[in-house]
């Protein structure tokens, strides 16, 4: 038996694995000797690494291209086709599963649909079940190819106990939910396929870090906007997570205004009463504003939006939708101010659903107040800007979750344990990456429901 703490020679197969794969997903494809200089090994242990994955159907040619003065030397990729991930949304008026390849490119969807307020915990989890189902028979899957399901959530999640990840949501309604358990139970693919269970906030950064306007960032705070609120905060030193690079917490909650609005937590003052959509559009309906009958929040925040910014330039912006959306705009500011402040981010990105339809309108005034309510010093460090890859964000981000886990194993296909970011730690190396990347996929044309 080895000594605890000393490495053995599986452990160095499997770290030289992992340095390849990782150095290809982001930055390929390159030539084994580009592999070589940009992981620090040498010529035959990338051949040797090299053989192994591609036998494996983990690596693939991409082309070749001339050298100077010798041989063309041939371009190695991850194969696209060497694994299935799922990622899952789960938000407050939609559940949304994707089915994914290893490039992120998207093989099939499926939403369901939820009633206001109604996150009945059977129902979610017979959805899910559902769409994972629906989704592999959509793409004539095989559920043996899945290499993990990954699942964004509102909440704080916890794991580690006999139940795997417990998910606590005040504000849907959920008290120590044992999610993974139930959703076993209703999964209908193989039990030794990996569950990832997060909160949605830490999905959404996570896709904005790996693919969108994170990339290339120290640290970026990532705003999750949608009928409720969350945040989280990403190192952007750390492929994936790792407890204290990666940080989903109940921005919502924190207060904006002493004495003011009675949130659905309970509280008074908290930032998801002002800035949520379902607070906006209770605060539009207070204050008289119009709203089609039975209007869900995405309904009634695109009337507030049309209500304040008329499409005709003749008709007068309505000054309660202004007031309105200005003390948004301020409330947001100054809760960002306090991320800028406390983390000292270089930069801000604003997404979820509904920061989506808001950001373009708000964004000027939400940075102003940012300024006004954050120290001089770190304001200038930062930029706030827009996240780019629209309302799909938590759902990629929900799939990077298992597909992390498998690039720490070094494209073993041998399942992490299950829980929360399960098997994701040992993954430190952050490449560089360019400042413009692809999409993994084209972003839908019309906003919907993020978890938040």
């Amino acid at each position: 038996m080895a000594e605890r703490g000393r490495r053995t020679v599986r452990d160095l197969r499997r770290g030289n694995r992992a340095r390849v794969v990782q150095r290809l997903y982001f930055d390929g494809p390159l030539s084994r000797q580009e592999l070589g200089a940009g992981t620090g090994l040498s010529s035959g242990s990338i051949s040797n690494v090299v053989a192994e994955l591609a036998a494996e159907g983990v690596l693939e040619e991409a082309g070749v291209v001339d050298s100077d003065g010798g041989r063309p030397r041939t371009l190695l990729r991850v194969a696209a086709a060497g694994g299935l991930l799922i990622g899952v949304d789960i938000g407050e008026t939609r559940v949304r599963v994707e089915l994914f390849d290893l490039s992120l490119t998207e093989l099939a969807r499926t939403e369901r649909l939820l009633e206001q307020y109604d996150y009945d915990v059977e129902l979610i989890v017979s959805h899910v079940g559902g769409g994972v189902a629906e989704v592999l028979a959509a793409a004539g899957a095989d559920p043996a190819r899945l290499l993990g399901i990954g699942i964004g959530t509102p909440g704080i999640i916890e794991s580690g106990g006999p139940d795997g990840a417990v998910v606590h949501g005040p504000t849907i309604g959920w008290s120590q939910v044992p999610f993974e358990r139930l959703l076993r139970s209703a999964l209908g693919v193989p039990a030794e396929v990996p569950l990832f269970i997060d909160n949605g906030a830490k999905t959404l950064g996570q896709a904005e870090m790996w693919f969108g306007g994170g990339r290339g960032a120290e640290t970026a705070a990532i705003a999750l906007v949608g009928s409720g609120v969350g945040a989280s905060v990403i190192n952007g030193h750390a492929l994936v997570e790792e407890s204290r690079r990666r940080t989903a917490f109940e921005w919502g909650h924190t207060t904006v205004h002493m004495g003011g609005r009675r949130c659905r937590c309970g509280s008074i003052g908290c930032l998801e009463a002002y800035a949520g959509a379902e607070a906006m559009r209770e605060r539009w309906g207070e204050a008289g504003g119009p709203l089609p009958e039975g209007a869900d929040d995405e309904t009634a925040l695109a009337a507030l939006l049309a209500a304040a910014f008329p499409a005709d330039p003749a008709t007068p912006p309505d000054p309660l939708a202004v007031s309105l959306l200005d003390e948004t705009a301020e409330c947001l500011g100054a809760a960002l101010a306090d991320l800028i402040n406390v983390f000292l981010p270089d930069r801000v990105l604003l997404g979820g659903w509904a920061g989506l339809l808001i950001g373009p309108r708000l964004l000027p005034a939400i940075r102003h107040h940012a300024r006004r309510y954050s120290l001089g010093h770190a304001a200038a460090r930062t930029t706030i800007e827009m996240g780019r890859l629209g309302p799909d964000a938590v759902t990629v981000g929900a799939a990077t979750l298992p597909l992390a886990a498998f690039l720490a194993r070094g494209g073993s296909r041998l399942p992490a344990p299950s829980g929360t970011a399960a098997g994701t730690a040992g993954v430190r190396w952050r490449p560089a990456l360019p400042a413009e990347p692809p999409a993994p996929r084209a972003p839908a044309p019309a906003p919907a429901e993020s978890s938040g």
